[in-house]
């Protein structure tokens, strides 16, 4: 199993870089993806739409209570953050522990992320130590311990590969 949760969210501010975030964890296989902060009606249903529309089985929510979230989490816990531990030396660990079956929370931040976090969590890792965007983190972390998720069951949608233009089928 595995969770991805996006601490404060800011509505307005932050629709576009929440709703990528959703999309990235569920391209790339997540269960579950948590928002926090400021609560956006709007935003989770545009998630939720993309799932109804393209398929899979995330399941998208809203929390009050993210230090629960952490902190009830039985699995491993990592935070991206760009202070944390570079990823190219953590990924055999990381990936070992994952495909032996454990469930993973990924947490990534908006704003300044609480020190707490860094405290209540199992690794704070990198994927570069220069500022980004925790779109790409994500990415690159779901890949480089997951994989891509190629097909995603329940779709209506699919993308019709093409060199020159938009392909696309309806079910």
């Amino acid at each position: 199993m595995i969770k991805v949760l996006r601490l404060g969210h800011r509505r307005g501010r932050d629709d576009r870089i929440s709703t990528h975030v959703g999309l990235t964890a569920r391209q790339w296989g997540a269960d579950e993806v948590v928002f926090s902060g400021e609560k956006d009606s709007k935003m989770l249903e545009s998630q939720r739409d993309i799932i109804d529309r393209w398929g899979g089985n995330t399941d998208i929510r809203y929390t009050e209570d993210w230090r629960s979230e952490i902190r009830d989490f039985e699995g491993l816990k990592v935070h991206l953050t760009m202070y944390g531990l570079k990823i190219d030396k953590e990924v055999e660990g990381l990936k070992s522990r994952f495909e032996d079956g454990e469930d993973l929370l990924v947490v990534v931040g908006s704003e300044k992320v609480p020190r707490w976090v860094y405290h209540n969590v199992d690794y704070n890792i990198s994927v570069g130590n220069q500022p980004h965007s925790e779109i790409a983190a994500l990415a690159v972390f779901m890949d480089r311990i997951i994989g891509l998720e190629e097909d995603f069951e329940g779709a209506d949608v699919f993308v019709r590969p093409s060199k020159d233009q938009k392909l696309t089928r309806k079910n």
